[in-house]
């Protein structure tokens, strides 16, 4: 995204509470990193669009709120990821025996 600061900025914002994306997607989306996303939507749009900026502060903090469960579930679809292919391996070899 080559856009100037402040307009990527508002472009961040718009994003974030359109999709109630959190830092890390945002920056995935745009090809940026979190520092500039967290950078561009706490510093930048603050001064450029300070009723935006309340918003997307808003659902921040909301997900902030939520990591913890974002990151529980995330651990148990690993460990569920796991399991199913050492299942699918055992299967496997019992069925070449």
């Amino acid at each position: 995204m080559k856009a100037q600061p402040d307009q990527r900025a508002v472009i961040l914002g718009r994003y974030i509470i359109e999709h109630r994306s959190t830092v890390r997607a945002a920056a995935q989306k745009f090809g940026i990193s979190k520092s500039t996303v967290h950078k561009d939507v706490s510093e930048r749009l603050r001064r450029e669009d300070p009723e935006l900026y309340a918003k997307v502060k808003a659902i921040l903090q909301i997900n902030k709120q939520e990591r913890h469960i974002r990151g529980g579930m995330a651990t148990k679809r690993k460990y569920r990821e796991i399991a199913e292919k050492r299942s699918s391996a055992a299967n496997l070899s019992r069925q070449r025996h």
